[in-house]
């Protein structure tokens, strides 16, 4: 009975890990139906009758994205909304330029591990680890270089060059997702109590209140 009892357990846990991850495709492809109203873990499919060439394409990714904005960076994202064909796929691309000291600033994508490729310039990348030890790892990557940022943890880049950076990232979620740390925090609708915030960052109120009212 003891060893039925440790069987069942670890074909529970084995189902439970298979169920974390992108399930097998049951089907060629499930292009995204954009004008359903149907609630599903992703989007319904369309018709695959009516698949053509455009729900598997996108044009575009070699213009320059425009980066006179804050942060100096801008992103250009390819992924289930830009090609429909993508859902279910798993798989997705960004494309960020990033203006002379530019940054993509700390975020997080919570469906997704990006690796991300410098095509050109000079970008100073980094990631924090989980609570408790929060460790800090960073390098700067040279045209041709690649970085890997694992699923959910804050990360960021910058250009520490004096040109224009330009770098490709593919993730492995068709919506990968994106929070990005100082809008969520200080720019939350309805905004987050200052005590609350000023207590979490060791603050006076009248700090977090300055920086709130930035976003």
């Amino acid at each position: 009975m003891a060893r039925e009892a440790i069987f069942l357990s670890i074909v529970a846990l084995s189902f439970s890990i298979a169920f974390a991850f992108e399930p097998s495709p049951l089907q060629d492809f499930c292009i995204a139906d954009l004008t359903s109203s149907a609630r599903v873990n992703g989007l319904a499919c369309k018709n695959p009758a009516l698949a053509q060439a455009s729900d598997f394409s996108f044009s575009g990714l070699h213009l320059p994205g425009n980066t006179s904005n804050p942060t100096g960076s801008r992103v250009t994202a390819v992924n289930v909304a830009q090609i429909p064909g993508l859902n279910t796929l798993g798989i997705s691309l960004v494309r960020i330029d990033y203006a002379p000291w530019g940054i993509n600033p700390p975020h997080t994508h919570p469906r997704a591990t990006e690796i991300l490729t410098v095509i050109d310039g000079s970008l100073e990348v980094g990631f924090v680890t989980s609570n408790p030890d929060n460790k800090f790892i960073t390098k700067t990557l040279q045209k041709g270089d690649v970085f890997v940022f694992p699923v959910g943890l804050i990360h960021f880049q910058r250009n520490v060059g004096i040109k224009m950076a330009v770098a490709i990232a593919a993730l492995s979620s068709q919506n990968p997702g994106v929070i990005t740390i100082a809008n969520a925090v200080f720019g939350s609708k309805p905004a987050i109590s200052s005590d609350v915030l000023a207590k979490a960052f060791m603050v006076d109120k009248s700090v977090v209140q300055m920086i709130q009212a930035k976003f």
